[in-house]
């Protein structure tokens, strides 16, 4: 089975995730969008279609709960329930809560050191 097939997004805290991402946009040149975040598409001959996502959350943000990090790494997986049903086997601290949008299905993990892992299960084709 195919684990972790590439980086779905990179997520973290900010005090003003407005001036961040203005911050990102004007200093780096991210194409920082009005909902708060970045797409970086990849697909190039060789190679799956795809994107990776950078995006700023508010500090009070509960989205890395219950994670301890200031930010959270969304990492794109093949199959989400399969994988899921792995690392419970294996002992590892899977969250019981999953979500399923028009955007994927997401599924979490937790490190041994505390961090909240995102795994992304993308639509057919993306």
């Amino acid at each position: 089975m195919k684990r972790v097939t590439g980086i779905g997004g990179i997520f973290f805290k900010s005090p003003d995730p407005k001036r961040l991402g203005a911050w990102y946009r004007d200093h780096l040149g991210l194409d920082v969008s009005d909902w708060g975040g970045a797409i970086f598409p990849w697909g190039g001959p060789g190679s799956e279609p795809g994107m990776t996502i950078w995006s700023a959350f508010a500090q009070d943000t509960k989205k890395m709960e219950p994670g301890s990090a200031s930010f959270m790494v969304n990492f794109r997986v093949d199959d989400l329930d399969a994988l899921l049903a792995a690392l419970r086997t294996e002992g590892c601290n899977v969250l019981d809560d999953t979500e399923s949008s028009d955007f994927g299905k997401f599924g979490w993990v937790v490190d041994p050191d505390g961090n909240k892992i995102e795994l992304w299960e993308p639509p057919a084709g993306q």
